[in-house]
C-alpha cells in the first residue's frame, strides 16, 4: 500500500523541474550552484541539495572537457619596454573602469584548402576586461596575431573607460603586442598607467586566464568549428551572453552588466 500511494502521489517538484528545464535551455552550462542562484533571482528559494537532486534526475549535469592543445604564448622576449607590475594581484575594485586587464588567446578550427584537404587554422582573441565586474569592454578577433587588432580593441576600451574619475590602470602580460611603442604611447597620451605581469607568471593575470578557461569550457571544448566565420560568430555570441546573462556568485548572482548598473544606481 505504501508504494501504491507513493507512485500515485502528484510530483511535488513538478513546477520547480519545469523552471529548471526552462533555465537550462538558455544556460546549458549552469551547474547546480549557478542554477540555484538563478532560481533565487527569480523568486524560488529552495535548498541547494534539492536543486542538485532534480538536476541529476533530469540528467542536466554539466559535461566537462579537458584542454587538448598547449596554451598560446605571445611572449617573444624583450622587444620593447617592459612596465612594472602595478596591480600586484590586487584585482578587485569597486570603481568601474578603473582597472582593466587584457591578454591574447588562441582558438583552432577546421577548413578546406585549395586541394580539398582538411586543415587546421587558427583564430586569435584580444579582449579587454573591467576588473570591477569582470565585464568584457572590448575585443578584437583576427586570423593571425595582429598589432592592429590589439590597438583597435585598446582604443575602444580607452573610450569606454574615459568616464572613470580616477587614473586608470591597464594590465597585461609581457606579450610582444603590449611592448609595442604604439601601445605604450597610446596609454601615455591618455594618462593611463601601464602594468605588466612578471615574466612567466600566469597568476599575475589570473582573472583573464580564468575567463579564457571558462569561455573555452562552455563554448569551445567538445565542439568542432568548420570555418573562421562560424567560430567568430560563436565567440561574439558567447561574449554577449557572458556580459549580459551569465551570473556569478561573486557578483551576488548578477551578470557583469547587471552588477555595473547596480553600482551606478547605488
Amino acid at each position: 500500500m505504501y508504494w501504491q500511494k507513493k507512485f500515485s502521489r502528484e510530483n511535488p517538484n513538478r513546477e520547480l523541474e519545469e523552471k529548471i528545464m526552462e533555465i537550462h535551455l538558455i544556460h546549458k552550462d549552469f551547474g547546480y550552484r549557478r542554477m540555484l542562484g538563478e532560481l533565487c533571482k527569480q523568486g524560488y528559494f529552495v535548498n541547494k541539495k534539492r536543486v542538485q537532486r532534480i538536476m541529476q534526475k533530469l540528467s542536466l549535469q554539466v559535461t566537462s572537457f579537458t584542454r587538448k592543445s598547449r596554451k598560446y604564448s605571445s611572449y617573444k622576449g624583450k622587444v620593447g619596454k617592459v612596465a612594472p607590475n602595478r596591480l600586484r594581484r590586487r584585482f578587485d575594485t569597486k570603481i568601474p573602469h578603473q582597472k582593466i586587464t587584457t591578454d591574447t588567446t588562441e582558438f583552432k578550427y577546421y577548413d578546406v584548402d585549395s586541394k580539398g584537404r582538411m586543415i587546421i587554422k587558427k583564430l586569435y582573441l584580444d579582449p579587454f576586461m573591467d576588473l570591477c565586474n569582470r565585464e568584457i569592454l572590448s575585443y578584437g578577433i583576427s586570423p593571425t596575431p595582429s598589432a592592429s587588432n590589439i590597438m583597435d580593441a585598446l582604443n575602444t576600451a580607452i573610450g569606454i573607460t574615459s568616464d572613470c574619475p580616477y587614473r586608470r590602470t591597464f594590465h597585461s602580460d609581457q606579450g610582444w603586442g603590449y611592448q609595442m611603442k604604439a601601445y605604450i604611447h597610446t596609454l601615455q597620451e591618455h594618462r593611463i598607467y601601464q602594468s605588466m605581469s612578471r615574466k612567466g607568471n600566469c597568476h599575475d593575470n589570473s582573472v583573464m586566464e580564468n575567463f579564457f578557461g571558462i569561455m573555452k569550457q562552455e563554448m569551445y571544448y567538445g565542439e568542432v568549428y568548420y570555418s573562421y566565420d562560424e567560430l567568430k560568430d560563436a565567440i561574439d555570441k558567447y561574449i554577449e551572453y557572458y556580459n549580459k546573462k551569465r551570473i556569478k556568485e561573486k557578483l551576488g548572482w548578477m551578470s557583469p552588466v547587471e552588477y555595473r548598473l547596480s553600482l551606478l544606481a547605488a
